[in-house]
């Protein structure tokens, strides 16, 4: 028996989210229904994190325990018979005893991707959140820029428990364009629920000019009224997850 780590990719769309529940199709079912026709005996996989329904995947890290006698990329051949086509193992390999996906993580990279059209598009909106009117450039790289750093997000999310800290830093925090579209990659040790779409959804409205970027920069330390919401699950994926 020894631990091993998958990364794996999956396209959010049928599923209600990462994490195990009942009466659901969940990303955790589905993939330990297939490790357990590879001779798997866990009860439970770990996870680097828990995406939302809907949220993608192209980096997501599990661990487990298995008595597999075959090299990795033959452990990888084999689940990926057994999952489902939004479902996909990238990469395996043995860890040390002890590695935790969530709690050894130093980096979680998330991006989120947006198309700017002002009619609807039946092939791009399935990965991309559809913005109308286009934002600017300058004012969503301003705001990009005013999240960074250590701040307390407490407006942008909510702890997994009461008693955990709302405080994050933000080491990456960039826009890239072309014609029609536009991705945003954030990157931290850590999120807070929803954090993430939050941002992408003050950013796009800060960029229609529908609030000032002073109100952003004064929200970590003041009450300052921002526009509510956030944005959809669909155009989120979790790109990375780095460990030491």
């Amino acid at each position: 028996m020894a631990p091993y780590q998958l990364t794996i990719a999956y396209d959010g769309t049928d599923f209600y989210g990462f994490q195990r529940q009942k009466n659901c199709r969940t990303v955790q079912q589905e993939l330990e229904k297939a490790l357990k026709k590879v001779g798997w005996l866990g009860d439970t996989i770990l996870s680097a994190g828990r995406t939302d329904t809907g949220v993608h995947a192209e980096g997501q890290v599990v661990s487990f325990e298995l008595d597999w006698a075959h090299c990795p990329i033959d452990l990888v051949k084999a689940i990926n018979s057994h999952l489902p086509a939004d479902i996909s193992v990238g990469d395996a390999k043995k860890v040390d005893s002890g590695f935790h996906p969530r709690y050894d993580a130093v980096e979680r990279k998330y991006r989120y991707q947006i198309v700017f059209l002002e009619q609807r598009d039946a092939i791009h909106e399935r990965f991309h959140w559809r913005v109308w009117p286009r934002p600017e450039k300058s004012l969503l790289e301003e705001g990009a820029g005013i999240i960074l750093g250590t701040h307390d997000f407490s407006k942008f999310g909510k702890p997994p428990r009461d008693d955990i800290s709302t405080i994050r830093t933000i080491y990456q925090a960039k826009w890239n364009f072309n014609e029609h579209y536009a991705s945003f990659t954030i990157t931290s040790k850590a999120f807070l629920y929803h954090m993430v779409r939050r941002i992408v959804f003050l950013l796009v409205r800060l960029g229609q000019d529908r609030f000032c970027a002073i109100d952003l920069e004064k929200s970590f330390d003041e009450k300052v009224r921002l526009p509510t919401g956030i944005a959809p699950a669909h155009g989120l994926f979790l790109e990375k997850v780095n460990y030491r």
